[in-house]
């Protein structure tokens, strides 16, 4: 009999999942809004009411469904299967893949959505065909996973990859981590809008003025660049040159022979990512560039379900065959 494998990206705005089939193929997906001022068992519910309506609706059969990976925001303890703390979920301490595993009457296990999300490209994606893969999302923030011969790296406590957090001394910007001048600050959806409201702020000319400043989004930074707004191109290339930056470091820690870009901000293209790409080649050695691949997302809208679903995949083959399912970092 066929076995199916359950993915489920929990987001601040919407819940998604799939079911994949072994060959990591998605079958059925089902996509509904996240009840966030419900709670976390509301939260659950509804994962485990979508399941149940999506095997319903493409005719797969409950029985055939193995586990449940939960790719979610957040600091998450993947060994626990526990969110430690997800801000815009309002969560801590929420022994997620417990409870959904107790409502769907199957193994579950969960982590980070950026995570889930990379795991996603590096397998079935951008990333297929490469042995190490770092990717990064950019949206509201900015963050990163690197997959390394197949195994995604988690660092002590479990926190690798927090990409977004590294300090620059060209930002002046205080974080809600409490440090000022990270990167996420400009270098994000959020930094972008915050960078475009200043400059109005401060008597700028641009197109953007024709937008009510509380309506501006990084869309309508983009728009406006195509128009040839000065200050809309001006915010693109600081913000892809500061990624760029970033980027540099983490690529000569890593060595990376891909790069994956996901996240919705990377939907500006090369507005955003040839600046970017111009300061990782200023800023690298030959070397690493050489070997370099630099690829957007294959799968924007289905890389976390998928990535969830082929880690829950791979970490109850691994418990039944009595191996560690994290393994120790190398």
């Amino acid at each position: 009999m066929a076995e199916y494998w359950i993915g489920v990206d929990i987001g601040g705005t919407n819940i998604v999942c799939g079911a994949v089939n072994d060959e990591g193929r998605l079958l059925a997906m089902l996509k509904r809004p996240t009840p966030v001022d419900q709670g976390s068992d509301a939260v659950m519910d509804r994962v485990a009411v979508m399941v149940q309506e999506m095997l319903r609706a493409n005719q797969l059969d409950i029985h055939s469904v193995a586990g449940a990976g939960i790719g979610t925001p957040g600091h998450v303890d993947p060994i626990a299967g526990k969110v430690l703390q997800a801000s815009n979920l309002n969560w801590r301490d929420v022994p997620i893949a417990a409870g959904l595993s107790s409502r769907l009457e199957i193994p579950v296990f969960a982590d980070n959505d950026v995570r889930m999300y990379v795991y996603g490209e590096a397998k079935v994606g951008a990333g297929k065909h490469f042995a190490n893969v770092l990717g990064i999302t950019i949206g509201t923030g900015l963050a990163a996973a690197f997959v390394y011969q197949g195994q995604l790296l988690h660092g002590s406590q479990f926190l690798a990859g927090e990409i977004g957090h590294i300090p620059m001394n060209e930002i002046s910007y205080p974080c809600v981590c409490g440090l000022t001048g990270c990167l996420e600050t400009m270098a994000s959806g959020t930094g972008i809008v915050r960078q475009a409201r200043d400059y109005l702020q401060a008597g700028h000319p641009t197109l953007l003025r024709q937008i009510p400043s509380e309506q501006i989004a990084s869309e309508e930074v983009s728009k406006a660049c195509d128009a040839g707004d000065r200050l809309a191109i001006d915010i693109m290339n600081r913000t892809g040159r500061l990624l760029g930056k970033g980027l540099a470091a983490a690529i000569t820690l890593f060595s990376p022979d891909v790069l994956v870009i996901g996240g919705g901000v990377a939907a500006a293209g090369d507005r955003l990512l040839q600046p970017m790409k111009e300061a990782i080649r200023e800023l690298v050695y030959e070397g690493y560039w050489s070997h370099l691949t630099i690829s957007v997302a294959r799968h924007p809208e289905l890389a976390g379900v998928m990535g969830s679903a082929i880690f829950a995949k791979e970490r109850l083959a691994r418990s039944r065959s009595n191996i560690r399912c994290i393994p120790p970092l190398i």
